[in-house]
């Protein structure tokens, strides 16, 4: 089964090269945002199965995107997984603490990113 997933990340090289590998090594399909007003709008037409969302951009970073994506009825119940540069330990408990499905660490595996997010998702 096909999943549809948002990413939506301000820098380019991250959104090409996650998108290439959700479609190629997961055969999913995916749409790409590159800023959270951009994602915003896009998660509520496109109505992804989940979003992958960066934590630190310009303008609407991910936490206040995520937060906004929970107001609205048709994209609260979207699965949204963090990714972020931010390793430190309590910088993952707060991110923890909004209630996202996940936190995953750039630089990622192209490789075993699909996997990853299955996992989390149950879609394995």
């Amino acid at each position: 089964m096909s999943h549809r997933i948002l990413i939506i990340d301000d820098e380019s090289d991250i959104r090409e090269v996650a998108a290439l590998s959700l479609e190629t090594v997961g055969g999913w399909e995916v749409m790409v945002a590159s800023s959270g007003m951009q994602g915003l709008a896009r998660a509520a037409s496109y109505r992804p199965d989940a979003i992958l969302l960066d934590v630190m951009m310009p303008g609407m970073d991910g936490p206040t995107t995520f937060r906004e994506l929970r107001k609205n009825p048709t994209t609260m119940d979207i699965p949204v997984l963090l990714l972020t540069a931010k390793v430190q330990a309590s910088d993952q408990r707060a991110f923890a603490g909004l209630g996202v499905q996940a936190v995953l660490t750039k630089p990622f595996d192209p490789l075993t990113l699909p996997k990853q997010i299955a996992g989390v998702l149950g879609w394995d």
